[in-house]
């Protein structure tokens, strides 16, 4: 799969001398996913605990991209609903433009907040009302936090926001199953961008999308953080996609950051040996005659996770360390990874 797009970057003269807009700081979500009081009596088992996300830390200046990448099930997408404040955090901080966002959402000035940020969520069927129009599913923004009443200018709205992600204001009379994929989804991206928020979570935005309305939705919103000076947070499982839009990747394994680094820096020296698993696995173009070679082992499962290093079953450079003791982010040569056979050099 390839793409003709720049970078998502926006320009921001300043963004290197200002504090980053958004902070995470030790972030974690355990859910009990344990069975009912009565079972666990009578079965004698004791309480189940799942650490979606457990001490994620990062960073993104204003006009930037951030993205998370890691395989189905490592967090990506709790770390999203807690920066939105689905979920609230068991430990941990989101600072966002130096308010604490988790403290913020249980006040009534909270719903300023929720107007800076939004989300785009993974699947464009499911994420819109198949019963309202898409002028009531855009408008929805602009009527629940009150920014507009007078019903002409909420309609010219609705036209300008449609117009903005490639649709015709003629189209908001009409429901979603009137739409391809690549056009609901665009529909969202207009209902996320109806508050003029300044950071998008965007989970999974086009992995449901056909390889070539992938690329129409990503320059759309390349354009849109360009014109508009957006902050992304772009989670994904493809890194063909996350090569061509992030400035930062970020990879997760089992809820937690194994490896943190600007995106040339990343695909060019992968350091953390998962990392280097997920870029074997992508399909090279000038290497049609070698095979793939795929993630080794299987994820372990999160309700009983590894001793020590989670990746530690998987790594051809584990030994005794790795399967007792947890590393932590360490900076090693301008890329933060966790891993003991990196900080011992070992490769």
């Amino acid at each position: 799969m390839s793409f003709v797009m720049e970078p998502m970057t926006a320009p921001s003269p300043a963004a290197d001398d200002s504090a980053p807009l958004v902070q995470a700081h030790d972030l974690a979500r355990t859910f009990d996913v344990s069975a009912p009081w009565l079972n666990r009596v009578l079965e004698r088992k004791p309480r189940q605990l799942l650490h979606a996300v457990d001490g994620v830390s990062f960073e993104i200046r204003r006009g930037q991209t951030l993205a998370l990448v890691g395989e189905s099930g490592c967090g990506k997408s709790t770390v999203a609903r807690l920066l939105v404040g689905l979920y609230g955090p068991t430990r941990g901080r989101f600072i966002f433009d130096g308010q604490d966002a988790h403290a913020a959402y249980a006040t009534p000035q909270g719903r300023v907040l929720c107007r800076r940020i939004q989300m785009i969520f993974q699947d464009p069927y499911a994420s819109l009302n198949p019963r309202w129009r898409v002028a009531d599913i855009v408008a929805e923004p602009l009527r629940e936090h009150g920014l507009m009443s007078d019903a002409h200018a909420v309609k010219q709205r609705v036209g300008e926001l449609l117009q903005s992600v490639g649709l015709s204001p003629l189209d908001m009379i009409k429901y979603p199953h009137q739409f391809s994929g690549g056009q609901r989804q665009r529909i969202s991206i207009a209902r996320a961008l109806a508050t003029h928020p300044e950071f998008l979570v965007c989970d999974e935005p086009t992995s449901a999308l056909d390889v070539s309305v992938q690329a129409q939705v990503l320059n759309i919103m390349k354009d849109l953080q360009r014109e508009q000076g957006l902050t992304y947070l772009f989670i994904s499982h493809n890194l063909a996609v996350v090569r061509h839009v992030s400035d930062q990747v970020g990879v997760m394994y089992l809820g937690r950051l194994v490896e943190l680094a600007d995106k040339a820096t990343l695909f060019s020296r992968p350091r953390h040996p998962y990392t280097r698993m997920l870029l074997d696995a992508i399909p090279k173009l000038h290497d049609t005659g070698r095979a793939r070679t795929p993630v080794q082992g299987e994820v372990p499962n999160p309700l009983n996770p590894p001793s020590g290093c989670a990746f530690h079953p998987r790594c051809p450079h584990a030994h005794a360390r790795c399967k007792a003791e947890r590393p932590v982010m360490q900076d090693v040569q301008g890329i933060r990874v966790a891993c003991h056979a990196v900080e011992e050099g070992r490769i």
